[in-house]
């Protein structure tokens, strides 16, 4: 079993095509984990090693996440290469849910994009430490030291810079290490040989300084440091002490340089990751105790091998021999033959086949201990189960963002029915961002998911791995509904049918409340509403959430506040409550000046200065609203709130515009009102809808 101390679990994020999988497969050639490098798009037709699905090879894209390890220096470093687009975004967040450090992958042309503000804001989210590599200094336009100022600028980081480089562009050769003030060169085929070279003359100066620099900003982080440096005795090992220790701090993001397609600075930042990143036991895990059902208590796992397994379920998928679960364990050690128990469900299971992934290989084992990342066959869960010993604890669960975009699908012929439907059920267990409802007023089958790519992707799956011929329809954007004033309620459900009958009166208001999806509030006294009908007025509004009476899309920001009421001691029941808070809500909300909301998108459009008009013309024409421009050295970007509605087709406009030189990148900002004319024609075809159904 190997020292935890020397386990690295890292992920590998950034903005799409920033050059994430690009060194993760570096990573794996330098730690001798595969034996020939293959590229995102590359001529042979292989791929990458990461890249284990067809689509992505096809299109040069990370659409899952995958897990590999190597060794390096004698640390086992757990790697997980996520995605860069929007679209798969819950691939990250789980991802960053269970792993004890990251490195954010910058391109050193492009800087700080739109994606990375988002990889920023989970990285705080789970409270990951992380370092910072600056990649492609090999590209015209590369500013490595421009980037590490916008790391300071736009996200606020405390970004130092370890290195800076020998050369820039077509002349990027070798990097100099500002902590041992020494120069490596990157020669042979594969960049494999680091050569070391005195620091070229025109290079000391701007060296020297840079040094001083980063002493200063780490002095922040280590009162050690800051004395070494008053007394001018600071050596390698100081330095290396302050950078781990504001690493794991969060307070310091050290920044390394390099060019993972031209093989140059990949094993400096292997060094780093083991060197400063911190290892599982010196991350505080924290779970919840449900022995008390009413209100969970938080807990601090030990992180000991030899205590309780606690192990969490982060991430699915379909094998050859059922489903693959992957697990981060945080205490306690699994092995084959152990039965472990599953808190939500209750249900217990007996651990089969253990292994440990390479992309889509495996590596069979006997036994994992806390702080390995392993995966397991035969075991029944969903995404976010926790697994233990038999204790009812409970891991915190992940961040799910909600779907945005829907589409109608159906099988074109009866053959593909079953495997739809066999389709539709795996994807929405493995991908809680893929859902499938079921409109009840035409009853279709929607898919609804992060954005057109994300159900273009699945739809693509369903046909290649399934064998089911689909029929989609239009995308439909995921409008929701509120109100916008307070309006009260007076509502009595009376029923009598011979026998006993129904009676329930309830009074109260209806009224926005901008902070929560749904609220509800009982400030009876008296009794005038018995304490076990509470719950059942509760039961009764939300049951009216799913579908608004005004456009049919689902309710948001809303409170129901019960103020007083009746009851009849024989007549009265849980149901006749229920059906009067149905009552009462619909009787409430046509007065509540109800409205509908659309979602906006965060657009960032980046191209050439020279179609700096045509970018803001097709943003505005699809009534965008433009919170920021920058510009920089002959490239311009556009920050937008967009309605999602209006950005079907955006990618064809752009490329025509700007002769395939703009790219964009989209995703969800916030919910804000409709335009009049567009709730009108919402609310009219539900409207028409309704009455069609009748």
């Amino acid at each position: 079993m190997i020292d935890r101390r020397l386990i690295r679990n890292i992920g590998i994020s950034a903005h799409i095509d920033s050059g994430k999988t690009t060194l993760t497969e570096r990573i794996l050639y330098y730690a001798r984990r595969i034996h020939r490098m293959h590229e995102v798009r590359g001529r042979d037709g292989v791929g990458a090693t990461m890249d284990t699905l067809e689509l992505e090879r096809e299109r040069g894209i990370t659409i899952a996440s995958a897990a590999t390890y190597v060794t390096w220096n004698d640390h086992q470093v757990n790697v997980i290469d996520t995605p860069g687009h929007v679209d798969f975004t819950i691939e990250v967040e789980r991802a960053l849910r269970v792993l004890d450090g990251a490195v954010l992958v910058l391109c050193a042309v492009a800087g700080v994009q739109s994606q990375t503000i988002t990889v920023d804001r989970q990285l705080r989210r789970y409270r990951v430490p992380c370092l910072a590599f600056v990649n492609k200094c090999d590209r015209t336009g590369a500013n490595p030291m421009r980037v590490a100022e916008q790391l300071r600028e736009r996200l606020r980081r405390n970004a130092v810079l370890m290195q800076i480089p020998i050369g820039l562009e077509a002349k990027h050769a070798g990097l100099i290490d500002l902590v041992t003030m020494e120069a490596w060169l990157f020669e042979g085929d594969h960049g494999e040989s680091l050569v070391p070279s005195e620091i070229p003359d025109e290079l000391a100066l701007e060296a020297e300084a840079r040094r001083e620099e980063m002493l200063d900003a780490l002095s922040l982080a280590s009162d050690e440091l800051a004395e070494a440096v008053l007394e001018n005795r600071v050596t390698p090992e100081l330095i290396h002490a302050a950078v781990r220790r504001g690493v794991g701090a969060r307070e310091v993001i050290p920044v390394f340089l390099g060019s993972a397609y031209k093989n140059k600075g990949v094993q400096p930042l292997l060094d780093a990751i083991v060197r400063y990143l911190p290892d599982p036991t010196e991350v505080v895990n924290e779970a919840l105790d449900l022995t008390d059902d009413e209100e969970p208590r938080p807990i601090t796992l030990s992180g000991d091998p030899a205590d309780e397994c606690v192990a969490l379920a982060f991430k699915l998928e379909e094998g050859a021999y059922g489903q693959l679960t992957y697990l981060r364990l945080y205490q306690g050690t699994l092995r084959t033959g152990d039965t472990i128990h599953n808190p939500r469900t209750g249900k217990k299971s007996r651990v089969g086949r253990l292994v440990r992934m390479h992309a889509d290989q495996m590596e069979e084992i006997t036994e994992a201990s806390a702080g390995d990342i392993v995966a397991l066959f035969g075991i029944e869960c969903a995404s976010g189960d926790t697994f233990t010993g038999g204790s009812p604890i409970t891991m915190r669960s992940m961040h799910v963002p909600d779907p945005v975009v829907s589409l109608a699908v159906k099988a074109a012929d009866n053959k593909s029915e079953a495997q739809l439907a066999k389709a539709l059920a795996r994807f929405s267990r493995e991908d809680p961002t893929f859902r499938v409802t079921s409109d009840a007023s035409t009853g279709q089958t929607l898919i609804r998911g992060m954005g057109e790519l994300h159900l273009e992707v699945y739809l693509e799956r369903i046909r290649r791995e399934f064998g089911a011929e689909v029929e989609a329809g239009a995308p439909r954007v995921a409008y929701r509904e509120t109100i916008t004033r307070r309006a009260p309620f007076h509502y009595t459900h009376k029923k009598q049918t011979g026998g006993a009958g129904q009676f329930a009166r309830i009074e109260g208001q209806l009224e926005p409340a901008d902070d929560t999806d749904f609220a509800f509030e009982s400030r009876i006294v008296g009794g005038t509403v018995p304490i076990q009908f509470i719950p059942s007025c509760e039961k009764g509004f939300r049951a009216m959430l799913d579908e608004g009476p005004h456009a049919g899309f689902p309710v948001h920001g809303i409170r129901a506040v019960l103020l007083d009421g009746a009851y009849h001691p024989v007549d009265s029941s849980d149901i006749a409550f229920q059906a009067a808070a149905r009552g009462a809500f619909r009787e409430a909300y046509a007065k509540a000046a109800p409205r509908v909301l659309e979602p906006l998108m965060l657009l960032s459009v980046e191209g050439p200065h020279e179609f700096h008009g045509e970018i803001l013309a097709s943003v505005m024409r699809r009534r965008g609203i433009v919170v920021g421009t920058t510009e920089d050295e002959g490239f311009i970007r556009v920050d937008a709130h967009v309605p999602l509605a209006e950005m079907f087709g955006y990618a064809t406009v752009l490329r025509s515009a700007t002769q395939g030189k703009a790219e964009f990148t989209l995703e969800f900002a916030r919910y804000a009102p409709a335009p009049a004319e567009v709730a009108a024609e919402l609310v009219a075809d539900y409207t028409r809808r309704r009455q069609a159904g009748r």
